[in-house]
């Protein structure tokens, strides 16, 4: 089987550049062999190496008293007492999914739950955080459509429910949306299996669906900037299998549950190749592959067709020598496919052979160690305009009532239940609150002797901040995945993220990049959330145009008792309504500013950490005692919005009547700022005094009561009094438009 003589103009087509190919001729100590050169053309990708953004990763902060595994592993382990632990993490299908969209979401779908269960966990809850060009763009509907068919069509065949997410609608995903997949599952915490290649000798087994061409080079489609000819990549989008998938769990389970298992790895990006790799690397030992030993479902692979593969439903393990027996048992009882095809060995190298051929002999070490570059990094110039702006000049609107409609029907703020409706969010029936009742997700976890916890998700990130001030808009998008945990009565625990950007080759991009990490470690730092897992997706851009900086945040929060979870609407007439945290009017970079002026302008809300984690601590103070009947924070449009989604999203739509009295701000900056750490709460008007008493200086200020028909609201004078039917169908109608084109 003869292979391509690699030059310089072959490792330039593999994303290698001159610098680069000259490295991997000094590893080697000569040229490289096709199949080496796409080894390494993968591992270095920026997709599977982070050779831009590693160095600035390093800032996170990533341990903490409950933190069991943080990054570097195929996912986050997080200890929830009881001898329980969470694994989760994020993970980006950007560019498969603007190109396939229903198969770029649904092998998303498949690929973090692997991740998952591949340390131990059986997968529980997902979620998704959703990014689309505008809604009038040509393609938007049929990539909504798409998208979400995809997402659904995979999470409810697996069988986990999909408890949460978000999605939005911005000009600068226009030529690149943005597909986030969140998974997490449960593990015992004395349990947890890593990927790691030990014991000398020990087999290397091949399990689950066999070997296609599909998805060859989908790491290097990753790391490159859309353009023309995007279209031609489609072959590279994998096509999932989650009835495979299932069978493919539930064996591995099975699996685990003996003792000869002793290491294994999700074959994702740069499928066998990484796979390998990686699990010799951890292990600061060496691997053989036997490439004729694969399964493979077309004929004539070669071994770099076979090594680059990225087919779905696959996985790699090694297990005892002289137990290989009893572990293919267990795959054969599942109808998987199953080989053993390498062994552990001791030389550090990756070594590939396909029958008694040598076709890479590579060192481990620099595959996985990559490179690192520390990227130039310049604040874009034409920030200063935009945060100059003052939406103090502006005039206030005419009809506050008709603002507020049209904030609250803009894609960003309204209703999302046509994209969560497609999903199945009971199956398990372990959900505690399903999307659209709560602020997070919340799933039930049964502890010892009946003990019911709930584990909060949260799942978002609000890019306009991040695109103004990208320091003060990652620290936003982490505050309000606090916010949201802490609405359902959970403690905040840890965060995954999923970090996309533009192309890092432009110092302004790896600027928003660098700033929003800093932003990201210094909130977490203060809340005690340290990071344990993530994905980086750089070079999200088409022709030039890069998408906005998208720091996606997924929270994790525990309650102790499932039982007092508290849900986002009203829930009772003559209920009191109140704000809890400190309003100050700021409109910079706020959803009305976008939808009523038609700017993306002015500098963001700063976040003081130190409010932001009292306000929490005290919210977390009265959902304990259960003084409040719901809470909803206050984030895209502003209290107004917080206000109307309250009025609409309880057991049966609510009204309100209410005054709000802040004489140093005009109405239009009390009702549509977008200040972090504030919520929208209901309570019996009875315990005012007891809710003053535990936030503990913390602002309250009472606005009225629930009830009615009517959405009215008076704001230092000026009145808006609107009906609960043209506030729903203002809501919940432009979703399904838009999905219709």
């Amino acid at each position: 089987m003869s292979e391509p003589i690699v030059d310089y103009k072959l490792a330039e087509e593999h994303g290698l550049d001159i610098i680069e190919f000259e490295k991997v001729k000094t590893i080697l100590g000569r040229n490289p062999t096709y199949t080496e050169l796409g080894i390494f053309s993968v591992m270095w990708s920026e997709h599977c190496s982070y050779k831009s953004s590693r160095v600035h990763l390093k800032k996170l902060p990533t341990k903490g008293a409950r933190v069991i595994q943080g990054p570097g592993e195929n996912a986050g382990v997080v200890d929830i007492g009881d001898g329980q632990a969470v694994v989760f993490k994020m993970e980006s299908h950007n560019h498969p999914s603007f190109i396939e969209p229903y198969q770029g979401a649904a092998t998303g779908v498949g690929g973090i739950c692997r991740d998952v269960f591949t340390m131990g966990a059986r997968p529980i809850a997902l979620a998704d955080s959703l990014r689309f060009g505008r809604p009038d763009h040509p393609r938007t509907a049929s990539l909504l459509s798409g998208v979400v068919a995809g997402i659904g069509g995979y999470g409810n065949a697996f069988g986990v429910p999909t408890v949460a997410g978000d999605a939005r609608f911005d000009a600068s995903y226009d030529g690149n949306i943005l597909v986030n997949a969140f998974c997490l599952g449960l593990a015992r915490a004395d349990r947890i299996f890593k990927g790691t290649a030990t014991g000398v000798g020990n087999p290397v087994l091949y399990v689950g669906a066999k070997t296609g061409r599909d998805g060859i080079h989908g790491a290097t489609m990753a790391s490159a900037e859309f353009g023309e000819g995007t279209e031609e990549k489609r072959p590279t989008v994998q096509v999932g299998d989650p009835f495979m998938e299932k069978l493919l769990l539930e064996a591995c389970l099975e699996l685990m549950q003996s003792d000869c298992l002793i290491g294994i790895q999700d074959m994702g990006a740069a499928g066998l190749t990484s796979s390998s790799v990686e699990m010799a690397s951890r292990a600061g030992s060496g691997i053989e592959l036997w490439l004729e030993k694969v399964p493979t479902r077309e004929t004539g692979m070669t071994p770099y067709e076979l090594m680059l593969s990225e087919s779905q439903e696959r996985m790699l393990m090694v297990v005892q020598r002289g137990r290989e027996s009893e572990a293919l048992a267990v795959f054969d009882k599942w109808d998987l496919d199953a080989a053993v095809v390498g062994i552990v060995t001791d030389t550090g190298h990756a070594t590939v052979m396909m029958n008694g051929k040598l076709y890479a002999e590579i060192p481990v070490g620099p595959l996985t160690e990559g490179l690192a570059y520390e990227r130039p990094m310049e604040r874009p110039a034409w920030l200063d305009a935009l945060q100059a702006f003052d939406p103090k000049t502006l005039p206030a609107p005419e009809d506050h009532g008709a603002a507020l409609l049209a904030v609250l029907g803009s894609p960003n703020c309204a209703s999302k239940e046509w994209i969560y409706r497609q999903y199945d969010h009971n199956v398990r029936h372990g959900t505690l609150l399903r999307p659209g009742d709560g602020d997070a997700g919340v799933v039930r976890v049964l502890g010892p002797e009946g003990k019911e916890k709930g584990i909060a998700i949260s799942t978002g990130c609000n890019e306009r901040m991040v695109y103004l001030v990208p320091y003060e808009g990652a620290r936003h998008a982490v505050a309000e995945a606090a916010a949201n945990v802490v609405a359902t009565g959970a403690l905040p625990l840890a965060i995954t993220d999923c970090l996309n950007f533009g192309n890092p080759e432009r110092p302004e991009i790896m600027w928003q990049f660098a700033e929003s990490v800093r932003g990201i470690a210094d909130i977490c730092r203060s809340l005690s959330t340290p990071v344990v897992s993530g994905n980086v997706s750089l070079y999200n851009e088409t022709d030039g145009k890069a998408i906005h900086p998208t720091p996606m945040i997924g929270m994790v929060g525990l309650l102790a008792d499932g039982k007092k979870r508290v849900r986002q609407g009203f829930k009772r007439a003559g209920d009191a309504v109140g704000i809890v945290g400190w309003t100050h009017g700021n409109l910079g970079g706020s959803e009305y500013l976008r939808v009523v002026h038609g700017k993306i302008a002015g500098k963001p809300p700063k976040v003081f950490a130190s409010r932001v984690k009292d306000v929490l601590e005290s919210m977390r103070k009265l959902t304990e005692a259960e003084l409040v009947r719901s809470a909803h924070d206050v984030s895209d449009g502003g209290l107004a919005v917080a206000l109307a989604e309250a009025a609409l999203s309880g057991p049966t739509p609510m009204g309100l009547i209410g005054a709000i009295n802040m004489p140093d701000l005009k109405p239009h900056e009390i009702l549509f700022s977008e200040e972090p750490a504030r919520f929208v709460i209901s309570f019996f008007r009875e315990q005012v005094e007891h809710l003053q008493w535990a936030l503990q200086g913390v602002p309250l200020l009472v606005v009225g009561k629930t009830g009615g028909d009517r959405f009215m609201l008076r704001v230092n004078g000026i009145e808006i009094d609107l009906g609960l039917d043209e506030l729903a169908r203002t809501w919940r109608g432009t979703i399904p438009g838009i999905a219709e084109g």
